[in-house]
């Protein structure tokens, strides 16, 4: 029987099919790749199947006020894509099972700030990693009882955190599961920390300086690293679109774009909050979408 989930994917595809002429591109997972004139690979027009959650600042998100989807996932692909002549075909997927999907072949390549890790290397190829990070300690501005993970450790204390990520694994390991709540999306995780739900969250660094940017007076980072990582593109096993990913990757990375990419969304000057992002939206995937929502 299919599920709501796999109604969506299939609607999606069938859209991006007809918006193409009846879906006559070729996967990109399928060409002779040959190279261009920039000297980067050069993949002939074909369709590059990307999983994107759109729900997750500042990767990825859907504007609420112009139903644009944006963010860091959307500028580095779609600036890949005129570089190595691809057309991007974003597939909304949720967080929960993205990297099984795509190790399953659902997905040519899926985004959504994915840690590296050797668990995960197991079923998918990974790219070369596109930024370091740490995972960190946040709590709303005016908690002055933490100060780091030891004291949540020693206290009386309970840290939100978005399901099935390294922030769960972490805290789990570090406090114990009566000390974690889990949330299906990483807003409600630092919805609750606002609210005083809960105390305090393990968020990756990248995440938590894009989501200060216009909440300096609710949230703020305690503590020192916890970890350290890095953030990589994942792909089926044996794809050669990994290399492609990685020299475009190598590209932005010499001629300064990447940079300018990162410091778009991974600083504190990022402004755009979940308020500002759309709750009820064609590309979120159904498994986000409010009860109301007429999409």
């Amino acid at each position: 029987m299919k599920t709501k989930k796999s109604l969506l994917l299939i609607f999606v595809l069938a859209l991006v099919a007809a918006a193409c002429g009846g879906g006559s591109a070729t996967p990109c997972d399928e060409v002779e790749i040959t190279t261009g004139e920039n000297g980067l690979p050069d993949l002939g027009g074909c369709e590059f199947t990307f999983a994107v959650e759109n729900a997750y600042l500042p990767f990825n998100y859907i504007d609420a006020a112009d139903g644009v989807a944006k963010g860091w996932d959307y500028d580095v692909f779609n600036y890949m894509a005129e570089l190595m002549n691809f057309v991007p075909v974003y597939v909304p997927t949720a967080w929960d099972g993205m990297i099984q999907a795509t190790a399953d072949g659902q997905f040519m390549i899926a985004g959504d700030g994915i840690t590296i890790t050797a668990e995960r290397d197991e079923i998918v190829d990974f790219s070369v990693g596109y930024i370091n990070l740490a995972q960190r300690v946040l709590v709303a501005n005016d908690n002055s009882e933490i100060t780091s993970i030891d004291d949540i450790k020693n206290g009386d204390f309970v840290v939100a955190v978005q399901k099935g990520t390294t922030n769960y694994e972490f805290a789990v390991s570090e406090l114990g599961e009566d000390k974690v709540k889990a949330f299906d999306t990483f807003d409600f995780a630092i919805a609750a920390v606002i609210s005083g739900d809960v105390d305090a969250s393990i968020i990756d660094e990248t995440a938590g300086l894009g989501y200060m940017g216009a909440n300096k007076d609710k949230v703020k980072l305690v503590g020192g690293d916890l970890t350290s990582e890095q953030l990589g593109f994942a792909f089926p096993n044996g794809s050669q679109l990994v290399d492609v990913i990685n020299q475009g990757l190598a590209a932005m990375e010499s001629s300064g774009k990447l940079a300018e990419i990162n410091a778009k969304f991974f600083s504190p000057d990022f402004s755009v909050t979940y308020d500002d992002i759309a709750e009820c939206d064609e590309n979120i995937p159904a498994e986000y979408l409010p009860e109301d929502c007429d999409v």
